[in-house]
């Protein structure tokens, strides 16, 4: 069992900037990827960016230069920094791990409100 926990949520306005952070505990040892994902209210789920135990990275077009995800695997631990925020990135905001099995784990999420 994996447990994540994810911190740096806020308000911020157009053009602004935030980081989040997750941190890992538990059963960590087989985690081979960490990443973030979104979810508005009413809506599916999305990727927003991913990061390999090789540091492969790999971001939804969205973000695509406004978002960097970092890693220190030997922490267990995944940033997001996100800047140049806009309007449409407000969300809840979920960290996910995902192991060699393809077990995932989510956080239990952390609010970002972009306002225009």
């Amino acid at each position: 069992q994996v447990q994540l926990v994810e911190s740096g949520g806020g308000l911020v306005q157009a053009g602004g900037s935030l980081r989040l952070s997750c941190a890992a505990s538990g059963s960590i040892f087989s985690i081979n990827r960490m990443g973030w994902y979104r979810q508005v209210s009413g809506k599916q789920r999305e990727l927003v960016a991913t990061i390999t135990s090789g540091y492969s990275t790999n971001y939804a077009n969205s973000v695509k230069g406004r978002f960097t995800i970092s890693a220190d695997y030997a922490k267990n631990t995944v940033d997001l920094q996100m800047n140049s925020l806009k309007p449409e990135d407000t969300a809840v905001y979920y960290c996910n791990s995902r192991d060699r099995l393809f077990r995932e784990s989510w956080g239990q999420g952390t609010q970002v409100t972009v306002s225009s």
